[in-house]
């Protein structure tokens, strides 16, 4: 295979994942962060490796991106930006409660937490949204592969459906953008971004 046949494939694949996605599952995570703005709840979101990158992304983009536009601001924490945090949780606890812990007494009635894992495995994740549901706070899972447990846990799901990380970090990242444009037009404000 030549470089345009290896592209041309991995493009397919994205191409492919576009017509399967659950739209469903799209709006209904749309709603929720939308419903959670006007509730003035904090949504909370975290992850590993390239995931911890989508959820840093998603933050910046509602609390500065959007938030520049509006009198009233998002309120988006994400648990994978301060490292001397993680770290410290990490060495002193365990790296499977760096975002449990961060969640403890802080999650309120209107809050929204965002669990970000390709293979839907990680326990660190799994944990903060198990921690999550027991204190009555709505879930929702961004995953792929086969959805592992954050798939069944989350009371809400964005699911791409491939083995592929590369093309699953792809499209969470893709529904972060398409969150900011629904976003951008039911608050007037598009184009802005």
């Amino acid at each position: 295979m030549n470089t345009e046949n290896y592209i041309a494939e991995y493009l397919e694949m994205e191409k492919r994942m576009f017509d399967v996605i659950d739209r469903e599952e799209m709006k209904t995570v749309v709603d929720l962060i939308m419903e959670t703005y006007e509730a003035e709840g904090t949504i909370y979101v975290f992850g590993n490796g390239g995931s911890a990158s989508t959820a840093s992304h998603m933050a910046n983009d509602f609390n500065k991106g959007i938030s520049e536009f509006v009198d009233k601001k998002f309120r988006f924490c994400c648990l994978n930006d301060n490292v001397a945090t993680m770290l410290s949780i990490a060495n002193d606890i365990s790296y499977e409660e760096i975002y449990r812990f961060q969640l403890r007494g802080k999650l309120q009635p209107n809050d929204l937490v965002i669990g970000i894992s390709g293979s839907g495995n990680s326990a660190n994740v799994l944990n903060a949204v198990s921690y999550a549901k027991e204190q009555g706070v709505k879930t929702v899972g961004f995953c792929g592969f086969s959805g592992g447990k954050l798939k069944e846990m989350a009371d809400y799901k964005f699911y791409v459906p491939l083995d592929s990380m590369k093309v699953v970090e792809d499209l969470h990242l893709m529904m972060n953008h398409l969150i900011m444009y629904v976003a951008e037009r039911r608050l007037g404000i598009e184009g802005c971004c």
